[in-house]
């Protein structure tokens, strides 16, 4: 100890570490007393109250690294006997019994461990400074230990428990990266994947696979057989591919693989013609036999393309070549072949006409309070009334509309006509437009907010613009100050889907949002095995945002359970078929009202 009583800089050698380590660690472990070691005097009274009803486990030691007191939690987390907490045990006793638990490791890494355990921390004591340490125990738990040095040159460590909360972590992760239904990889970690090997320069090979007549199947059977067709698709798939394949459920019955390395085109045609086999191969599904075939395309690059975009566009154009030529086909991308005659060129036409006809229509979905037991709000939803195909849906035309630029008219309509309607509506109730990541990047979209705002007499204050984590990717300073300027006007931001994309987390850092969005895939597993880890997921996000003042708004609740679920976990606001459908805007106040209703009754029976 240097005078003034700070800690040396030289780090303090454990009074033992000389110790023949078979003798010493063999005592250790045993839990045996050695002389000079005293029973724990139980604490009592008010202290031993406050010490034993810590959340954290504490213990302290004295400047000759022995054991002055610690408390219960201290000892169940680490499983301590008595024997090892006696007051006066030394420091390189309890670490020696703890290492010696762990299963799979010689007695000379036994020593080793522990040796390096004792004297990393005693150097990182003589600092003087707190410090943090994490340890990986033997049943699971990971504990983060901070020590604080005392003057006297003795130190206390409080021992916290975050196992829950990192698992919770990794769970949402896993779900950031992955399809829950599949439990292939998703489209976002397809689409991460894909470009950063574009980027890189890479040879590769994308094929892109959508099963003929799956919607049939589904119509037939029933979801649960269609969920379950999916699943064997899935399975069938993963024994075609490589480890090193990316292989992911894009949605609904689309799959991709990525195929990494120069490949020929006959090993490559070798290939399609596996995966589409395994697919047409029988599958027995809850008591019933289901047959399916796929189509495929196959997609060079960097021959066919060097962005995400053109690969996935032109792996697009082949898949429907292939779909014409009959089930169960595929076809590779010919950069000869004039595909622009063909359904490209005829939606982009077919676009342009909807927007002079007004063939789009605004269907909206309540967003309900759960404290309030109220709407507060409808999502606008873009509908497409073509006048031969009926209504299309926006998974449908929307990638196009991105893809070609329309999606800034389009939008631009969406955010007048959503203002318009929703000035028509209570007070109280507010509207929530999507935006694209194109409207960031093309157009004027400051322009078409004020605008809408102006011609609909609308206040900002009651619209709310949601954006998707695709948006804050690029994480391009021109974004982050478009959608400060739109907050500053008095306009909520949503973040939509939270938790599909790989580093969600951090996107909470970049922007304070108003709300959060919990994607509908946390919500849907609800009643399924992965039930209980999903219910800790939401209540995790639930909380985080609450810390950082967000609202948090559960998508996709479907029943009864489901909202209780999400509501136990925290969440204010929810969106769902419980509720409604999306509406046309004639039914809006019958929409409300219904909502009400739901209420009353669900009061009623609780009474």
């Amino acid at each position: 100890m240097k005078p003034g009583g700070r800690p040396s800089s030289k780090p303090i050698k454990p009074r033992n570490a000389d110790i023949p380590s078979g003798q010493k660690d063999s005592k250790a472990a045993r839990g045996s007393s050695r002389p000079g070691k005293k029973q724990v005097e139980k604490p009592s009274g008010l202290f031993a109250r406050a010490l034993n009803t810590m959340v954290r486990g504490l213990s302290m030691f004295d400047n000759q690294q022995r054991l002055v007191v610690c408390n219960n939690l201290y000892r169940e987390l680490y499983d301590l006997p008595d024997a090892v907490t006696e007051q006066g045990t030394p420091f390189a006793d309890i670490v020696a019994y703890i290492v010696s638990k762990e299963d799979g490791q010689t007695a000379k890494e036994v020593r080793d461990i522990q040796h390096r355990w004792i004297n990393d921390h005693l150097a990182a004591l003589s600092e003087g400074k707190s410090f943090s340490a994490m340890r990986h125990l033997k049943s699971g738990r990971i504990i983060v230990v901070t020590s604080q040095p005392l003057l006297d040159g003795g130190w206390i460590d409080i021992h916290e428990d975050i196992t829950e909360e990192r698992q919770a972590e990794k769970k949402i992760e896993w779900l950031a990266q992955h399809d829950t239904l599949t439990e292939l990889y998703n489209r976002s970690y397809f689409h991460e994947q894909l470009q950063g090997a574009l980027a890189s320069g890479s040879e590769l090979a994308v094929l892109w696979i959508d099963l003929d007549g799956f919607k049939s199947v589904n119509d037939t059977f029933g979801q649960p057989v269609g969920d379950a067709l999916l699943k064997s698709v899935a399975r069938r798939l993963i024994r075609v591919v490589r480890k090193t394949d990316v292989l992911a459920r894009l949605g609904g019955d689309e799959f991709a693989l990525i195929r990494f390395g120069a490949a020929t085109h006959e090993q490559l045609e070798r290939l399609a013609q596996r995966l589409l086999a395994t697919i047409s191969t029988e599958h027995r599904l809850l008591g019933r036999k289901v047959y399916i075939t796929g189509s495929l395309s196959v997609v060079h690059a960097p021959e066919h393309g060097r962005t995400c975009d053109t690969i996935m566009k032109n792996a697009d154009l082949a898949l429907h070549s292939a779909k014409t030529s009959g089930r169960g086909s595929y076809a590779f991308y010919d950069p000869e072949r004039d595909y622009e005659s063909g359904r490209v060129k005829r939606l982009d036409a077919d676009l342009k006409l909807a927007l002079k006809k007004k063939q789009f229509e605004l269907h909206y979905q309540p967003i309900v309070d759960i404290r309030a037991n109220r709407v507060n709000g409808f999502e606008a939803l873009i509908r497409w009334r073509h006048p031969e195909r009926g209504m299309i849906s926006p998974g449908d035309f929307i990638p196009f509309a991105e893809a070609s630029g329309w999606i800034v008219e389009i939008g631009n309509w969406a955010l007048t006509r959503a203002c318009k309607d929703a000035a028509a509506w209570p007070a109280e109730i507010k509207v929530a437009v999507n935006l694209s990541s194109v409207q960031f990047e093309k157009g004027d979209l400051y322009g078409a907010v004020t605008g809408a705002l102006s011609a609909s007499g609308l206040p900002a204050g009651r619209l709310e613009l949601e954006i998707t984590e695709s948006v804050l990717l690029r994480d391009h300073p021109k974004t982050h100050d478009l959608l400060h300027r739109l907050r500053a006007l008095g306009i909520k931001i949503l973040l939509d889907d939270f938790g599909t994309a790989y580093g969600a987390l951090s996107y909470l850092r970049s922007f304070p949002f108003d709300k959060l969005k919990i994607d509908r895939s946390f919500v849907r597993d609800f009643g399924t095995p992965n039930e209980r880890d999903c219910a800790a997921i939401v209540q995790s996000i639930a909380e985080l945002a609450k810390r950082l003042h967000m609202t948090t708004v559960a998508e996709g609740v479907e029943t009864a359970d489901q909202l209780a679920m999400v509501a136990n976990a925290g969440c204010e606001e929810v969106q769902g078929f419980y509720f409604s459908k999306p509406v046309p805007v004639g039914e809006i106040a019958a929409t409300v009202s219904r909502v009400r209703q739901i209420f009353s009754r669900t009061l009623e029976n609780s009474a």
